[in-house]
């Protein structure tokens, strides 16, 4: 929790004076003794935990404190390689613009590219100075069919279809709906303990 205080010369200062603290007890706060104020904001150790401030939650999971709120499941976003940028930034939205100057501006709902729109794709990458090996093709052939085919939606359609499309293939929304069940299990474990806390005792 903190208080701004204006100073001068458009300048403020930003003062915590309270801690946030979870209904187990945990302190959400990571430790920033004996850091700089760089490494405390830009060199986060997502993994930092103290092991002495352990706590247990109402639905009797294991938690410590130390390293702020920690997802129970993470799912890491692959950089993008050489090519991926390369088709990222030109290839993708030119071939794109190219195609559509010669076949009418619309797609099936549903589209997504098969084996001979890769093959036309690739084609004209190369043909136009795209440097890439057919492995390295292969290699991010899903990622390449799911990134043609926003920019495909969104010049038939508009940016929201190509944003939808994009969000609707997304690994780390497939994978979220992967963690769904657990989920909906600890929610259950936590109502259970709540209508125990509630219910008189005898």
């Amino acid at each position: 929790m903190q208080t701004v205080y204006p100073l001068s010369d458009n300048t403020a200062l930003a003062l915590t004076w309270a801690h946030f603290y979870t209904p187990s007890g945990r302190l959400i706060q990571r430790d920033y003794a004996k850091k700089s104020f760089y490494q405390y904001y830009f060199r986060r150790d997502e993994n930092a935990r103290n092991p002495v401030d352990v706590k247990t939650t109402e639905g009797g999971r294991t938690v410590y404190g130390g390293g702020g709120i920690t997802p129970d499941e993470k799912f890491e976003t692959p950089k993008l390689d050489r090519v991926q940028i390369e088709l990222f930034r030109y290839g993708l939205f030119n071939y794109t613009r190219s195609y559509f100057g010669t076949h009418p501006a619309t797609l099936p709902k549903g589209w997504m590219p098969d084996d001979q729109s890769l093959i036309e794709l690739k084609a004209y990458l190369k043909s136009h100075g795209t440097v890439f090996t057919d492995q390295e093709f292969d290699k991010n052939r899903d990622w390449i069919k799911r990134y043609l085919a926003k920019e495909m939606y969104t010049t038939a359609f508009n940016v929201d279809e190509g944003d939808t499309m994009i969000a609707r293939t997304d690994p780390e929304v497939e994978k979220a709906l992967e963690m769904m069940p657990k989920a909906t299990a600890l929610l259950e474990s936590a109502k259970k303990v709540i209508v125990q806390r509630m219910s008189p005792q005898r």
